[in-house]
């Protein structure tokens, strides 16, 4: 019964694995200009930014500090996770707890994202989170992602106590976690296209999110590889001490995002 199991397991993993190199070479041969090489829908590079006012530019800032400190603060919550992954084989003897811990920070994120991402929702703001994520591309994609984060920390928490053994619970991370990675790929940013160089600002974030992506495509494809059973014994030491380590880098990443 294991066996065929793992071989369920491995089928899965390897078209998964196929499906997600195929992505990432999408992704290495897209250069990361070329948001600065085309004109964004309906925008002239050679119209210049309209005046703000006083208070157009303080809500602008506002809102970039905002999203610069929910990134860092995400960002720290994966740097920790990873830092967990790495030392669990070396705490977990002293503290069998702290094979909790990684999962506790993905629920963190999570939880963070899902509540404090867009603070013009209810209960911090005028808009009801329906009206926000059916208007609201932006607003959409933050959710899914603290779903995404949450789906994902619950899955392994419960896997961490031994309630989840069937070869879809092992599939889960690498599958969700690559399907979120994409998802960055097409990541919605709203903002004032008229402020001060608007076009600068949306290319060094799409690119920032480009980065994003392909460390988490990294992350999910050594996870999935970490979990086969057939692969060589060398490789799979690598693959477990190389996905909370892309992990760690995709936590740094976030922690240097800047609007």
């Amino acid at each position: 019964m294991l066996a065929v199991q793992d071989a369920s397991l491995s089928r899965i993993l390897k078209s998964m694995m196929l499906f997600m190199f195929s992505i990432s070479l999408l992704f290495l041969l897209t250069p990361l200009s070329w948001t600065q090489q085309h004109d964004m829908p309906g925008m002239k590079m050679d119209v210049p930014a309209a005046v703000e006012e006083p208070a157009q530019a303080a809500q602008r800032l506002a809102d970039k500090q905002e999203s610069e400190f929910n990134h860092h603060l995400a960002g720290l919550f994966v740097i920790c996770a990873g830092i967990f992954i790495l030392a669990e084989s070396h705490l977990a003897r002293r503290w069998p707890l702290v094979r909790f811990a990684w999962p506790m920070c993905f629920l963190a994120a999570g939880l963070f994202v899902l509540v404090f991402s867009d603070t013009e929702i209810w209960p911090f703001g005028p808009q009801t989170p329906w009206y926000a994520i059916t208007h609201n591309a932006e607003d959409l994609q933050h959710k899914i992602f603290s779903v995404i984060l949450l789906a994902l920390g619950y899955v392994e928490f419960q896997r961490a106590r031994g309630r989840l053994k069937s070869p879809w619970a092992a599939c889960f991370f690498p599958v969700v976690g690559a399907a979120g990675a994409i998802l960055l790929l097409f990541h919605a940013h709203s903002g004032n296209m008229q402020a001060p160089n608007a076009m600068e600002t949306m290319a060094r974030i799409q690119n920032q999110h480009r980065l994003f992506a392909g460390a988490g495509l990294g992350v999910a494809l050594a996870n999935g590889l970490a979990g086969l059973t057939k692969t060589p014994q060398k490789w799979h030491r690598i693959f477990r001490q190389a996905w909370p380590g892309l992990l760690i880098i995709l936590g740094v990443l976030l922690t240097r995002y800047t609007e």
